[in-house]
């Protein structure tokens, strides 16, 4: 069983489609990683899913029922666009506020247990206006967690964050999978840092998913490079690109394509007398992986 399966799934406003028959399906347990330019329909999507709008057609299932069935929706907690709290309230009050509106029991104890879950145990009693950028995306996390969710669903939680935030998050991300068993679907902009915890991929253009893929098959897709760093690099790129087949300049840099043997490459230097100050193998990440794609250069390659 999957966490959702989503079939020709569409939203339009004003005529213009968000979400043109979009297909997704994303496995029990994973961190989902959802990726898309601005105005792609990630954000339609998930507002779809979590019932904040109505969609014009297509079906959505949740672990295997459809997506407007209470049994099912009480297994959902997301944090879209904010936490929305009371900036004046406590982050204990503000949750306990949603605890009464979920009708929890045992409140007291769900706040603390959702508080170590996003490290923030220690400051129940700070106010929410008080908080920082990522003090505030833990505290809505913690409240997506009440009621001990299957399937979180967040929009853009790492955006804005800096490195010891994202770190954090990356942290609380992999413990809700790991340790509570929970599917995370989750949308961002840092591709570095989703690369970093995504145990699957979908990229939506327009609307549509045009591929779903796991880290594994996007790790074997993602084309081997030698980088060469050398005191003369004009002069080592000209040599290279005149020795091997796909040589390109990235930054500061020289990149050998579709050569496996980085010693040739060191030999071919060092023999015309050039210094090397660094070579190395390398793959290309999620973040070149996706421009190449949106490029079309994924096509052509495959062609």
């Amino acid at each position: 069983m999957n966490a959702i399966e989503i079939k020709n799934l569409s939203k339009s406003f004003r005529g213009m489609y968000a979400v043109d028959h979009l297909c997704m399906t994303v496995p029990m347990g994973a961190i989902y990683g959802f990726i898309g330019e601005n105005g792609s329909g990630k954000s339609t999507t998930m507002k779809l899913l979590c019932g904040h709008l109505v969609p014009d057609g297509g079906e959505i299932k949740l672990f295997g029922r459809d997506y407007t069935d209470p049994g099912v929706r009480v297994r959902v907690g997301a944090l879209i666009e904010n936490a929305g709290c009371f900036p004046g309230s406590s982050i204990y009050q503000n949750l306990m506020m949603q605890c009464i509106n979920l009708g929890l029991e045992n409140a007291d104890e769900e706040i603390m247990r959702v508080l170590k879950i996003v490290r923030m145990e220690e400051n129940a009693n700070l106010k929410f206006k008080s908080c920082s950028l990522g003090m505030k995306q833990r505290v809505g996390i913690a409240m997506a967690l009440l009621g001990n969710p299957a399937l979180l669903i967040l929009d853009e939680p790492i955006n804005g964050l800096d490195t010891d935030g994202m770190r954090i998050m990356r942290e609380i991300l992999t413990d809700i999978t790991k340790e509570y068993g929970c599917t995370v679907l989750i949308s961002s902009h840092v591709l570095g840092e989703l690369e970093k915890i995504a145990t699957h991929y979908g990229i939506i253009r327009r609307g549509r998913i045009i591929m779903e893929l796991s880290a594994e098959e996007m790790d074997s897709r993602a084309e081997v490079f030698t980088t060469v760093k050398a005191k003369d690099m004009d002069g080592a790129y000209r040599l290279l690109k005149n020795t091997y087949k796909d040589v390109r300049r990235e930054g500061e840099d020289l990149r050998v394509y579709d050569v496996e043997d980085t010693e040739s490459i060191a030999s071919t230097l060092l023999r015309a007398g050039h210094e090397i100050l660094e070579i190395k193998k390398n793959k290309i990440g999620l973040e070149e992986y996706y421009v190449e794609l949106m490029s079309g250069k994924e096509d052509e390659n495959n062609d």
